[in-house]
């Protein structure tokens, strides 16, 4: 697996295990739908949280979250409109960004922005 993927995988489960402990039931992980794939989708109280996790070994090239650009966007709203018409869910609904990002090989900084985007 390249190295890049392989990151991707270890953020993915830290971001998991971060909602976890912060009260969230995961839901589903790297759900897809068509070509669109949410990362983490979560109940957290009753709100279906549809989460983007960004992981970066430096902050070289700028924050994780700043690679959520409107493309990726418009792909979760795609994917979360399908998720709600599957589960029929009538409540509220936001999507969050976890961006993380490795000082060395085993300490790491996350920042969970709530509320990242609406859809338009």
């Amino acid at each position: 697996m390249a190295l890049h993927n392989e990151l991707g995988r270890r953020g993915e489960q830290i971001a998991q295990e971060f909602l976890q402990h912060s009260g969230y039931r995961i839901l589903k992980i790297n759900w897809k739908y068509g070509r669109a794939e949410v990362d983490v989708i979560a109940d957290h109280d009753g709100v279906i949280v549809f989460v983007e996790v960004k992981t970066r070994s430096s902050r070289d090239f700028g924050e994780p979250e700043e690679f959520v650009g409107r493309k990726k966007e418009r792909q979760l709203e795609f994917a979360s409109s399908a998720y709600l018409e599957m589960t029929g869910h009538q409540g509220e609904i936001r999507f969050d960004i976890i961006a993380i990002v490795f000082e060395n090989k085993d300490l790491y900084k996350i920042n969970h922005i709530e509320d990242a985007f609406w859809p338009s």
